[in-house]
């Protein structure tokens, strides 16, 4: 982010701003095990199509998910495969903060004699 100018900022806060969803993380997990359409997503989300479609606009305008219409149907890949390190790379630290505090936890528990 160093020497970023104020409209690269910008586009950097729109960029995690898509991924600040869950429903649209749930989406890229789906899209990394292959291309998917809309009522595939939908399905697996338990969403409707509507819902999925307008995450699907903001992701493809962020440029994480491309789409390509086949026939009737639009199939949506991924079109960053750099935001799954990203994800990856969150994902992880909090697993490491959540066993942290699982472990600390613990340890208070021990200490008072409570059994959890």
């Amino acid at each position: 982010m160093k020497n970023l100018p104020p409209e690269a900022l910008q586009q950097v806060a729109s960029y995690f701003h898509v991924l600040a969803e869950p429903n649209r993380l749930r989406i890229l997990n789906f899209l990394r095990q292959g291309e998917r359409n809309v009522g595939e997503l939908a399905q697996l989300c338990s969403c409707t199509a509507a819902n999925i479609s307008r995450h699907l606009l903001l992701m493809t305008q962020q440029g994480l998910v491309a789409r390509e219409g086949r026939g009737t149907s639009v199939y949506y890949r991924i079109a960053d495969p750099s935001v799954y390190a990203l994800c990856d790379l969150v994902c992880d630290s909090i697993a490491r903060q959540f066993e942290r505090t699982s472990e600390h936890r613990q340890a208070l528990l021990s200490r008072t004699g409570v059994s959890s």
